[in-house]
C-alpha cells in the first residue's frame, strides 16, 4: 500500500471559528460544501483540508491514500485495528473510511476518485 497522506480533516466544535482561524493563519482559500456554509474544505498548496463542525472533542484526522479500499480495510482488521464501513464515493474526492489502530488511535483511509 502507498500510505502517503492524501487528505486532512479538522473536526471542530464551531466550524466557523476554525474556518476563520485557519483562513487568517495560513491564507488558505475555503470552499463551502453541503448545506452548512461554514463546512467544506481549504485548499492548501499541497493538499485539501476538510472542515466540519459539531465535534464534541476537536480533532485533526489524517487520511492515508490507498489504491484499493476493500483490501486496505481488510488489512487494518487483520492487523488488529478497526475499519468502519467505507462511505459513498464523493465526486472529486473519492472514498473515505475511518479507522482505529489496535490502541484506539483514529485515522482515515482515502481512495481518490479514478478521474
Amino acid at each position: 500500500m502507498q500510505g502517503s497522506v492524501s487528505y486532512l480533516e479538522i473536526g471542530a466544535q464551531d466550524a466557523q471559528v476554525s474556518q476563520d482561524f485557519f483562513r487568517q493563519l495560513f491564507g488558505w482559500p475555503f470552499t463551502a460544501s453541503g448545506e452548512q456554509p461554514q463546512e467544506g474544505w481549504f485548499q492548501t498548496p499541497d493538499i485539501r483540508v476538510g472542515l466540519h463542525g459539531n465535534d464534541p472533542v476537536p480533532q485533526l484526522l489524517v487520511f492515508f491514500q490507498v489504491p484499493d479500499m476493500a483490501a486496505a480495510m481488510a488489512r487494518v482488521t487483520t492487523l488488529g485495528g478497526q475499519a468502519d464501513g467505507a462511505g459513498p464515493d464523493e465526486p472529486g474526492f473519492g472514498v473515505f473510511c475511518l479507522c482505529t489502530d489496535p490502541q484506539g488511535a483514529r485515522f482515515g483511509l482515502h481512495q481518490p476518485s479514478a478521474s
